[in-house]
């Protein structure tokens, strides 16, 4: 069974432009995803999944630099470009993170890799029902699953976030959720605005040491530690599907 991480990145945002990029502690913010997730057992290959345009050479060259497979396709439709990676890499299982997450927990993922394998279902994240802080996200979907969604997709919300269309429709998938017993989902560790770049900062200069990765049991330690941390962002409000 071949299980890739597809992790979808672009320089284009709309809040934070060339964000995945910025620089955290000597590597760029994707250049710790990827090296989070070379840290997750079960993860047999990792692509960097861009869009054709030339703004994203940046991408593609980062990519390389990490030792790492790309694939190139539609901006618009991100489902389209995933379904394509998870061709042209062969992918059964697929493991979706985004490349705004530089806190990605190998330990969680691997985690809900194992129960998804263990309960043989269709779809497992543990962002439906929230209990981690955002930017732990992790989906774990099957190929063939992707494949409905790219036949059954009908609006935009479908083809511009890759999943919706399976947790929207619980009826056509099999799905299991994975939670934390204490909700940590009060948090906020993804990379949006100015205010996310400087708390992410502000907990890798605390945690990074000697280039070694740090888990999000530290990272909760230090929120714990140093209160007024969560003040920097708590204002930032996610976008809602549709947005």
């Amino acid at each position: 069974m071949n299980i890739v991480a597809i992790v979808q990145a672009r320089m284009g945002s709309t809040r934070l432009p060339g964000k995945v990029l910025k620089p955290l502690c000597g590597k760029s913010v994707l250049a710790h995803v990827i090296d989070r997730l070379k840290e997750v057992p079960s993860i047999n290959s990792i692509v960097i999944a861009t869009t054709v345009l030339e703004e994203d050479n940046a991408i593609v060259n980062e990519a390389l630099a990490n030792d790492t497979f790309y694939y190139r396709g539609s901006k618009e439709n991100v489902l389209s470009r995933y379904y394509e990676a998870a061709e042209e890499y062969k992918a059964d299982v697929i493991i979706r993170v985004t490349s705004d997450c530089p806190l990605i927990d190998p330990g969680i993922t691997e985690q809900i890799i194992r129960d998804f394998l263990n309960n043989n279902v269709d779809y497992m994240s543990n962002k439906i029902t929230p209990t981690f802080p955002r930017g732990l996200d992790t989906e774990v979907f099957t190929k063939q699953a992707l494949e409905i969604c790219c036949q059954r997709a009908y609006n935009d919300i479908h083809t511009e976030h890759v999943t919706p269309y399976i947790y929207l429709h619980p009826d056509q998938f099999s799905i299991a959720e994975y939670k934390w017993p204490i909700d940590y989902s009060n948090y906020r560790w993804t990379l949006d605005t100015v205010e996310d770049y400087e708390l992410i900062t502000e907990i890798y200069n605390h945690l990074y040491q000697f280039g070694e990765i740090f888990d999000w049991k530290e990272a909760i330690a230090l929120m714990g530690e140093i209160p007024e941390l969560s003040l920097i962002n708590n204002h930032v409000e996610q976008k809602k599907l549709g947005e």
